[in-house]
């Protein structure tokens, strides 16, 4: 059932498609016309929501391949974009939420999109050299001119939340969370709990790891951003792999696959909107929305409860 977005007249559906993949920032076999089919099978799958940012792609490709993908559809679709970081080539990130740079990176992202406005503008980062009040002050001004519907943040404590909304009010919180890394559950999920502010989690499959498919004796590629990860290396891999197998008969029982189980249970988190899934083909997509419609039983959520307190703590990234 399609969710509201924080207090506004919006609603999205319980998975939204993630749109980094077909950035081509790190994806090898992509190309266009996979990259618009995925897109556009999401109008039949039940997924109304797309979510990109001005830095998927050195030039924008995520989004251009997005206007490309919605000629004629574009009000059946609610559009998140990000601002506020960018890429200086060959492949440096830089974080920058001036206010000037913020206004500009949203115009260049409609004319990208081909639309007059987006449904959700999020600052993507905070920056620290300048007063996050600053940052907050110019998105509340877009929202105000109608190029935005509505505003959010992501990458942000609760502390940094809490300041900015004293400037802006935010619709939208858009964090990392899966079962693995559930640290925003003791202080920023009750407090959009209590501000009525939508979580778009990202990464509920912690790149891949809880899909599934991951063979145990795996060895990543040096050009794989995953082996830097603690969760992909030694005992903390070990630890997962065993996680991931006792996940294997519950959705079996289910009658799913593990990646639409681990979804699943994410959606259904309390103070949770949806999940934001990346896919770069149009069977992935169908995949992930085989993961709507359905519940999980008690015994079920009990023995995933069970299976998350013997994983125990991981060393997760937001610990490097």
């Amino acid at each position: 059932m399609p969710r509201q977005l924080g207090q506004t007249d919006i609603f999205v559906s319980e998975v939204v498609l993630g749109c980094w993949p077909i950035a081509g920032m790190t994806s090898a076999d992509i190309n266009d016309a996979d990259s618009i089919a995925t897109i556009q099978a999401c109008f039949d799958l039940g997924i109304n929501a797309l979510d990109t940012a001005y830095c998927y792609g050195i030039d924008g490709e995520s989004e251009r391949l997005i206007a490309q993908a919605l000629v004629g559809r574009r009000d059946q679709i609610v559009l998140a974009t990000k601002g506020g970081i960018h890429w200086e080539r060959p492949r440096t990130q830089v974080v920058d939420g001036r206010p000037e740079t913020l206004r500009r990176e949203l115009d260049e992202s409609l004319r990208r999109l081909k639309t007059d406005r987006v449904e959700l503008l999020y600052l993507h980062a905070p920056d620290p050299k300048i007063p996050l009040a600053e940052s907050a002050g110019e998105l509340r001004r877009l929202c105000e001119s109608g190029k935005a519907r509505s505003i959010g943040v992501s990458n942000m404590t609760l502390q940094q939340m809490q300041a900015f909304a004293e400037v802006c009010p935010i619709s939208a919180y858009q964090p990392h969370y899966n079962m693995l890394q559930r640290e925003i559950e003791s202080d920023r999920i009750p407090w959009c709990q209590a501000n009525q502010v939508s979580v778009f989690v990202y990464w509920p499959l912690m790149k891949g790891l809880l899909a599934g498919r991951i063979p145990r004796d795996n060895v990543f590629d040096t050009t794989d951003s995953r082996h830097k990860y603690p969760m992909f290396q030694g005992v903390e891999w070990q630890k997962n792999c065993d996680f991931v197998d006792r996940l294997r008969p519950i959705a079996e029982e289910t009658g799913h696959t593990v990646a639409q189980l681990v979804i699943n249970w994410t959606i259904h988190r309390p103070g949770v909107t949806a999940a934001l899934c990346g896919a770069k083909r149009p069977q992935q997509i169908r995949e992930t929305a085989g993961a709507l419609g359905w519940t999980l039983t008690a015994n079920q959520l009990q023995q995933i409860d069970e299976a998350i307190q013997t994983r125990g703590t991981p060393l997760t990234r937001a610990a490097v």
